[in-house]
């Protein structure tokens, strides 16, 4: 990968690896930082990570809208997602809580 990735909020990584664990697929609409969204939830910093780790792959969606992106779990990130919603469902409240409020 060269270079490490910074998961800036890890709050937010968890909920959408939780949403598109469901089911749910990523959109990204733009390239601003608020261009993506999962379950009606905007995606702030949780794109770069979920690419350049090689958690989501790009998938083609004649339905969508025009100029959208849309994105689900690879195999890779189904794998993880399971790993990380299961270590954060063991973290106590107040753990969970406090990243929550630091990022």
């Amino acid at each position: 990968m060269g270079q490490d990735v910074i998961i800036a909020n890890r709050g937010e990584f968890v909920d959408v690896l939780r949403s598109m664990r469901r089911g749910h697929v990523l959109v990204r609409a733009g390239d601003g930082a608020a261009g993506a969204v999962v379950d009606g939830g905007v995606v702030y910093h949780s794109l770069d990570p979920l690419l350049r780790y090689g958690l989501v792959d790009e998938f083609d969606n004649p339905a969508g809208f025009e100029g959208a992106r849309y994105y689900r779990l690879s195999p890779r990130g189904r794998e993880f997602a399971e790993r990380a919603c299961a270590a954060w469902q063991r973290q106590p409240v107040l753990t969970r809580l406090a990243v929550r409020l630091a990022g």
